[in-house]
């Protein structure tokens, strides 16, 4: 596989070079003025809600979804068609159950949202501790898999100049899109690179199907020989095992992406840019179709890969399958050198590219937003700074951001870096998922719990997982030949998910006991604002 000539390969390379500089012309043509914060944060409301929510479904599928899925769904069959299922349901839940109370109660943070009844400097510092803990474990995912994947890609040396090399590269670009473009502009190239994909994707899929005469049961048999797993391929335990603390870790994961994906910070930022709560909710309604749309289109995708490239090939080329779509392509279009090969591969490699730089500039910046917004605008400044130097440190905070990013993934690139995916989504559903409906639903929440329930939750899910078989103790560990894998499972959802809500709940009791005072203040701000923030009322 990869057998392409230098004509194709030059092809590919004129293709990046062009969507680089288009989106990134556009970008800076739709950044904001140096001096205006709400333009920089939330793009001034302007987007429709076909727009935004063209926008929030291209942060909500990052290259790990279009990559690592893929993959998942080649290798282990029916764990990966749950994994897209539970993908596409997570932000199905964030519509029906987050997205108006947080558009109504946030304005440009997620430290906005909290601190609304209860404000602070110790609320604001947690906020923006977790979403960096949050945000920077996928950008080093993403960091580190863009080495790997462009050199595949570029058909570069494997070796870890190359890949530092590329690793460099998209990082700066990153660091330019969000520095430069702010919320508009990097919602105009999420909505470029959902477009393509959806289209790439689509074509991809109809061209599987095809092959197999429009038959899902021919393309499903086809799949099991590829897979070389027989009829285990359409059952549990592929992906994780089947005994029984393997099937409850398989649920576990399950109900942590359910819980954790749609709530990270990156995704919910983008529901502050909507004008109003009609237009959220028309955003979210575009929104989910476009990714259900997507994950299903990934179940197609994944199911032709290991059909038509087979499990052998596709780890061969990388053990977590992640270019797997890369290698279907090639097989779908023929012969190596063909025209019809080289459109395809081109298109695809092209796509995989532009939503690698999307992904990680929508996650610069939030981190971004949240150290300049609330660490150095409330804490440092206590709310007086001035519009234009709190632009000014939330373009050096992208800077920063993007450039801690992109050490980290110089420094692990070697390392099978997908358990810090499972971590950022556990942070996710343990810690950020808790505070927001406790704050958003519960009239008793305080301070304490509002602590306990950020700090504990994300604490809880980052032992867990030190001590996880993701981490030690199995092959496909960060470190196999290590044992120090105590915590049975390679999620820490149905431990750490219970103790962040738990730890809000039982900080919040005490808080009523030795604070009543501020308890009742507490109590005063939310009822304050509770017509508001569940109904939009005035």
């Amino acid at each position: 596989m990869n057998d392409f000539s230098a004509g194709t390969q030059a092809i590919v390379l004129t293709l990046f070079t062009a969507l680089v500089t288009i989106t990134l012309l556009m970008c800076v043509m739709a950044g904001p003025d140096r001096d205006d914060l709400t333009n920089f944060y939330t793009g001034y409301r302007s987007l429709t809600p076909l727009k935004n929510g063209l926008a929030i479904a291209g942060d909500y599928i990052s290259a790990a979804t279009v990559l690592s899925t893929t993959g998942i769904v080649a290798l282990a069959g029916y764990d990966g068609y749950v994994l897209a299922v539970s993908t596409a349901l997570s932000l199905v839940l964030l519509m029906f159950l987050l997205a108006e109370p947080l558009r109504n109660a946030g304005r440009f943070t997620m430290g906005d949202v909290l601190a609304r009844t209860m404000p602070g400097r110790a609320v604001r510092v947690a906020s923006s501790v977790v979403t960096l803990a949050a945000t920077l474990p996928f950008l080093v995912v993403q960091l580190s898999g863009a080495g790997s994947l462009l050199t595949f890609i570029l058909k570069l040396p494997h070796v870890t100049g190359a890949r530092t090399a590329c690793i460099v590269m998209v990082g700066s670009l990153m660091i330019i899109y969000a520095a430069l473009g702010g919320m508009r502009g990097t919602a105009l190239i999420q909505m470029i690179k959902i477009v393509l994909l959806l289209g790439t994707s689509a074509v991809v899929a109809a061209l599987v199907l095809n092959r197999f005469g429009w038959s899902p049961g021919d393309l499903l048999r086809a799949a099991q020989r590829g897979s070389g797993a027989g009829p285990a391929f359409l059952q549990q335990g592929l992906q994780l095992g089947t005994s029984a603390s393997q099937r409850l870790d398989f649920i576990g994961l399950q109900v942590t992406v359910v819980l954790g994906v749609a709530c990270l910070p990156h995704i919910t930022m983008r529901l502050y840019s909507a004008q109003d709560v009609p237009a959220v909710r028309r955003s979210m309604s575009w929104a989910v179709s476009t990714v259900t749309t997507f994950c299903l289109l990934v179940i197609v995708v994944g199911t032709g890969a290991a059909a038509l490239v087979g499990s052998r090939y596709i780890t061969a080329a990388d053990p977590q399958g992640r270019t797997s779509v890369l290698m279907l392509s090639q097989v779908l279009g023929g012969a190596p050198d063909s025209v019809a090969t080289t459109m395809l591969y081109s298109a695809v490699a092209g796509v995989v590219f532009i939503t690698l730089l999307s992904s990680v500039a929508g996650m610069t910046l939030a981190a971004a937003s949240s150290l300049a917004h609330d660490l150095f605008a409330h804490v440092g400044r206590r709310g007086q700074a001035e519009p234009r130097t709190e632009m000014t440190v939330a373009v050096w905070a992208s800077v920063a951001v993007g450039a801690v990013a992109v050490g980290l993934s110089v420094v692990v690139q070697n390392w099978n870096v997908q358990v810090l995916t499972t971590l950022a989504i556990c942070i996710g559903a343990s810690a950020v998922a808790p505070a927001l409906t406790y704050s958003l639903f519960w009239r008793g929440f305080t301070r304490t719990g509002l602590l306990a329930t950020l700090y504990g939750g994300a604490a809880c899910a980052m032992l867990l997982m030190v001590f996880s078989r993701a981490v030690s103790g199995t092959p496909s560990a960060v470190f196999p030949h290590a044992a120090f894998d105590l915590f049975p499972m390679q999620s820490t959802g149905l431990v750490s998910v219970p103790f962040g809500y738990l730890a809000g709940w039982l900080g919040s009791r005490l808080d009523h006991r030795r604070r009543a005072a501020d308890s009742r203040e507490n109590r005063r701000l939310y009822e304050e604002s509770e017509a508001r923030l569940l109904a939009a009322a005035e």
